[in-house]
């Protein structure tokens, strides 16, 4: 396999006024009535802008992301192991950088991350987050990021294997394992399971 992707295609873009009203005010807390230092640099803004958007409709619109993917025979013989180092890193970029989290279905996480009825009806009244709703999205990425671990590894099973035991007898060509524990193995597979299925419920909200 061979992928290359190119970068966004950018935009000529000013931001004259927004980073002074950033450095003056903050982010987030722009005032509604400017002062008339801040509507002449806005007025400036703008006018570059609008030189910047015929470029920008000349040269940049017309651009798109390039994207070139080669799949080679042995990429599907087992796809899953094939996909799995590459969505790994990338699902941990994605918490390490991200600015913010999807609405969790609260049935997806343990209990003591779920909202009280009252933090549900503050959401679905004006958009409030409760205290935990961030917290919801790292358990969930977590258990992405676990699940796709252990499928990078190739004989996590063998976590579950005790000694192995060579046959004493000459005519037995295998031996056998001192223990196995089944039900801890069988939980494991339950959770990489639980982890896909989060990945598959929560694709669509993979993004920053």
């Amino acid at each position: 396999m061979k992928i290359k992707i190119s970068n966004y295609p950018s935009r000529l873009i000013c931001n004259i006024h927004s980073n002074h009203m950033n450095k003056k005010y903050g982010y987030v807390d722009w005032p509604d009535e400017q002062s008339y230092e801040d509507h002449v640099l806005e007025a400036i803004d703008d006018g570059i802008q609008s030189v910047y958007d015929v470029f920008n409709w000349i040269w940049f619109n017309r651009r798109t992301q390039k994207v070139k993917v080669r799949i080679d025979r042995w990429d599907t013989w087992s796809m899953d192991h094939t996909l799995a180092p590459i969505i790994l890193p990338m699902l941990v970029q994605l918490k390490e950088t991200k600015h913010g989290a999807p609405n969790v279905d609260p049935k997806d996480v343990p209990k003591e991350l779920r909202p009280t009825t009252k933090w549900k009806k503050a959401y679905e009244g004006d958009g409030t987050t409760d205290p935990k709703f961030f917290e919801r999205w790292d358990w969930i990425l977590d258990e992405m990021i676990w699940a796709f671990e252990q499928k990078c590894r190739d004989h996590w099973e063998e976590d579950y294997y005790g000694p192995y035991i060579e046959s004493e007898d000459k005519r037995e060509l295998f031996g056998r394992f001192e223990w196995i524990d089944d039900e801890g193995r069988q939980k494991h597979q339950e959770r990489m399971s639980n982890g896909f299925r989060l990945f598959g419920k929560y694709f669509e909200n993979l993004w920053d």
